[in-house]
């Protein structure tokens, strides 16, 4: 029973995960630049929705579509402000603007909200719920399953639509989409838009069982890393995948032995994979564009 447990547990945080490195890598894809203001994006969703629960007291499938427009809107400064007026500069100009972003995000974050640790409110409730004669908390169950909504919809968007499709050829060949009437900067724009609605998505998620502080976007950005890595460079799916693979790996050393080790292993592993699998499972390597 505790196994199973904990098998819920690790597929709920990895959700979470997943929605964080799918928005790593939509950016990646589209743009061949890394956005290390990932994590503080996921920080900033959490506590916009500890700020938004006073003002709207419902449970937080209410504040989620909020979450996401106003997260959206960021992401669309974020790509104004740190990538379009470095897109033609070397790609350490951009990661070092990203980083930028993520201070300036985590100073102002704890300049408004302090460093204490805050709680957003549950998607539905806090009970647990008796499946088999597990207790399985709702939360862990509510989180399995907007973070799958989340990723299927935007699945359909990409393999349904003509937004999708064009953002799709923005992602394989920029130059090509451009000759052939594609807005490409219109559509990178809207990448880093669904990127940070994913981070916010996830913060929401993320921050009643987790808490969330001005500085919790570094261990979350390494994290949609380590994801990427496993999965492989540019592979959606790989991103989703390793985002459930890493999450059950934390959930499962540390009930054995304890946080700072599943760390410590979760990162030798990564090197390990860098060493013998650089390409990752699903083996699809980012190209380099023009």
């Amino acid at each position: 029973m505790a196994a199973l447990q904990l098998l819920v547990n690790g597929v709920a945080l990895g959700a979470a995960y997943a929605l964080v490195a799918l928005g790593f890598v939509l950016v990646l894809n589209a743009t061949s630049a890394v956005n290390f203001a990932q994590g503080d994006l996921v920080m900033a969703g959490g506590l916009l929705a500890v700020a938004l629960a006073p003002l709207i007291p419902l449970p937080g499938i209410v504040l989620l579509p909020v979450v996401l427009v106003l997260m959206a809107v960021l992401g669309l400064l974020l790509a104004l402000a740190a990538y379009l007026p470095l897109r033609r500069r070397p790609p350490v100009s951009v990661f070092i603007s990203t980083i930028a972003v993520g201070i300036i995000l985590q100073n102002g974050a704890a300049i408004l909200f302090g460093p204490e640790p805050r709680a957003a409110p549950p998607l539905f409730g806090d009970d647990t719920l008796r499946i088999a004669g597990l207790a399985v908390p709702e939360q862990s169950l509510a989180i399995v399953a907007v973070a799958a909504l989340l990723i299927g919809a935007q699945q359909w968007v990409f393999a349904r639509t003509q937004l999708g499709r064009r953002l799709r050829a923005t992602a394989q060949d920029p130059e090509m989409a451009r000759a052939c009437g594609v807005p490409v900067t219109a559509m990178i724009l809207v990448t880093f838009a669904i990127g940070a609605a994913c981070a916010g998505a996830a913060g929401l998620l993320l921050a009643n069982r987790y808490f969330v502080t001005p500085t919790a976007g570094g261990d979350l950005i390494l994290k949609a890393y380590i994801a990427v890595t496993v999965g492989g460079w540019g592979s959606v799916p790989g991103a989703v995948v390793g985002a459930l693979l890493i999450a059950l790996f934390e959930i499962g050393v540390s009930s054995v032995l304890s946080y700072p080790m599943a760390l410590g292993a979760l990162y030798l592993t990564l090197l390990a994979i860098l060493v013998f699998r650089p390409q990752g499972l699903f083996g699809e390597a980012v190209r380099r564009r023009g």
